[in-house]
């Protein structure tokens, strides 16, 4: 079975090993030393007879009683590296290599040597020996363009390391990391939840595990998502959206899938998860499909895939949901963002403008390192960034989640090899938050606003569609729909935007809301319930996002979000007939009052007819400063008196 995940603080380092016969049969003693050779010669038929831990015993003994030779510390390290003790290989290479001329016939040996001190981040050795196989290699030798990247890697990682960014993320303390291995963390835009992958132990499958926040800020004790989700097969590497109702995650060899693991979709109701459905063919390959993120609004989609036709073995892929419900075909991102190296991992910001992911095809630490990216025009994203160390180091780093607001990371690191274990795939892996340095943080910082959608006489709560525009573009960008139990909505914003928000159900008026973060300091989480009025005769709504410069009654560019909502409206129910109303504050004279609010209503009542609505079926009237939803003692209370109204007839 293959792990879903094919994670990637798994991955050995290196290219391979050579085989201990022709590690030795490449060495020769240069010493007339009798005692010395024949404990070589020993060693070496001890290797050749496939007993290499007698013969490494043989050989620390001849290190002990001739420590200048290098010959024996070579085909020690050869024989270490063969049985993956790669540590003991490192340091007997290293010792070894140091007491011997530069030799052609050990170009092998020094490429060995360097990749085995890349993989403990001895980069200063690393570049030494890079350099010897290049000068020493034949023409033509297949590992040189390798050896020549690797020392770019290691220029950059002493560079790195000595202007560290930010600190070293720091273990999550009990109740996480209970398990052996827990990997993938996300969080919903409101911080109260943190979902990540979790294996109790190497035998046992994956799984998705959820801890809530306590009051203290602290996070609880983890549980399994749902038994709904939890199966005897894979399933991991979750993405939720932001407001914790939409879960994606892969999962491997289960019935009538497409490829050997794919994405599956999840929604929540109350406290219900719905069955998993698979993605489709739209999304999945035949190949495998895994580590997916989620836009905030869960309607966009990016994830790994190493289906056929990418710019290297993995690459990065989106696809997003279409008004009929249905995903678009997955699209690669293309450059700059894939490579043909390994680019895996991906984590889009709750903003959405900034996408991190990890990959070995640029120029990093030496492995997997994790990158930014930012989205620019036309879908197009900037050239990616090392995030530079102390998040890169020398191991393969796995993903990268920043929360909503910028200040907190979490990520996944393989603890240091335990006493006895050999291989990679044995070291636990456990979860670390670090506070997020400015250069690594999002290019736009988010909060959100969350609250509930009722029925504004009933008082019960309702399903709802919640849609987000920024007023600059005319663009959507967040659309959720609030939980049909129990009301709950959240949307995020991002800082230094405009937006209209809009709550429409069937049958009842659309409510207009309007959050202004284009100049604010203050950028903090809201709690706003929703009351929608029933579609009858009397009820009426503000009209928040209609924008007038001071005593003018011109639409500005600003209001052609809330216009065009009033037609979509307005083509919807084609029965219905209203009256557009203006009002003012108290400032002016009243007869100006009146003409002003009269030419304001008149100004909206002109764009709905040029734009198709029938005008039998409008008529608008201004009142002046004689309705005033408020007592006129405050600029706060005066600029809610200026208001255009929508009321059904």
């Amino acid at each position: 079975m293959r792990c879903l995940l094919q994670l990637p603080l798994l991955l050995l380092f290196g290219i391979g090993i050579l085989l201990p016969e022709r590690a030795v049969a490449q060495s020769k003693l240069a010493s007339s030393n009798t005692k010395a050779k024949n404990l070589y010669d020993k060693a070496q038929a001890q290797a050749r007879d496939r007993q290499f831990d007698k013969a490494i015993e043989t050989l620390t003994s001849l290190n002990q009683k001739f420590p200048s030779l290098g010959e024996p510390y070579v085909m020690k390290g050869s024989l270490l590296k063969a049985m993956g003790e790669n540590r003991g290989a490192f340091e007997a290479y290293r010792d070894g290599l140091t007491k011997l001329a530069l030799d052609p016939a050990r170009a092998l040996d020094y490429y060995a040597l360097a990749d085995l001190a890349m993989s403990f981040g001895e980069y200063t050795t690393a570049a030494e020996n890079y350099k010897r196989f290049v000068k020493t290699a034949p023409k033509g030798q297949r590992f040189v363009f390798r050896a020549q990247r690797q020392l770019l890697n290691c220029e950059f990682a002493l560079k790195a390391m000595a202007a560290p960014v930010g600190i070293t993320p720091t273990r999550l303390a009990e109740p996480i990391n209970t398990f052996r291995y827990q990997y993938f963390p996300a969080l919903t835009a409101d911080n109260r939840f943190l979902l990540y992958t979790a294996r109790p132990t190497v035998q046992s499958d994956e799984n998705l595990f959820i801890a809530k926040q306590n009051k203290d800020g602290s996070l609880g004790t983890p549980a399994p998502i749902s038994a709904a989700i939890n199966t005897s097969y894979n399933e991991g590497a979750g993405t939720i959206s932001g407001d914790g109702k939409t879960l994606v995650f892969a999962s491997c060899d289960r019935p009538n899938a497409v490829g050997n693991c794919d994405l599956y979709i999840s929604r929540r109701t109350g406290n219900t998860w719905s069955k998993p459905l698979n993605l489709g063919r739209n999304v999945n390959s035949v190949e495998w499909d895994s580590q997916p993120t989620l836009s905030a609004d869960g309607r966009t989609l990016y994830f790994t895939s190493t289906r056929r036709g990418g710019k290297g073995q993995e690459d990065l892929y989106v696809t997003t949901l279409q008004e009929d419900g249905t995903w678009s075909i997955a699209r690669n991102l293309g450059e700059p963002v894939n490579t043909p190296g390994k680019d895996m991992a991906p984590f889009i910001h709750a903003s959405g403008t900034t996408l991190y992911y990890v990959t070995d095809g640029l120029v990093g630490m030496g492995g997997l390192d994790v990158y930014r990216c930012e989205l620019q025009a036309a879908s197009r994203w900037s050239e990616p960034q090392n995030l530079g160390y102390p998040l890169n180091t020398f191991e393969n780093e796995a993903s990268l989640f920043i929360s909503s607001d910028n200040r907190r990371g979490f990520c996944s690191r393989s603890r240091a090899p335990e006493a006895g274990v050999k291989a990679e795939r044995d070291r636990p892996v456990e979860l670390f938050a670090f506070e997020v340095p400015k250069p690594v943080q999002a290019r736009e910082t988010s909060t959100y606003t969350q609250g509930r959608v009722f029925d504004a006489i009933t008082k019960k709560p309702i399903k709802a569609d919640v849609q987000l525009y920024d007023l600059l573009t005319d663009e959507l960008t967040q659309y959720v729909t609030s939980d049909s139990e129990n009301g709950d909505y959240t949307v995020v914003l991002n800082e230094g935007r405009q937006y209209a928000m809009y709550a429409a159900a069937d049958k009842y008026l659309m409510k207009s809301l309007s959050f202004d973060y284009s100049d604010k300091h203050a950028f903090d989480p809201l709690t706003l319930d929703i009351y929608l009025e029933p579609l009858r005769s009397g009820r009426s709504i503000v009209l928040n996002n209609l924008f007038f410069d001071t005593n003018q009654f011109d639409l500005k560019p600003t209001s052609r979000t809330e216009l065009n909502r009033l037609i979509q409206f307005m083509r919807q129910y084609q029965e219905v007939q209203v009256e557009v109303s203006g009002h003012t504050d108290d400032v002016g004279a009243d007869t100006d009052n009146i003409t002003l609010s009269q030419n304001r209503a008149r100004a909206v009542y002109s764009y709905l007819v040029e734009h198709g609505v029938k005008a039998s079926r409008l008529r608008y009237k201004g009142y002046g400063e004689t309705k005033p939803l408020a007592a006129n003692d405050s600029d706060a209370h005066r600029q809610q008196n200026r208001r255009i109204e929508l009321k059904i007839l």
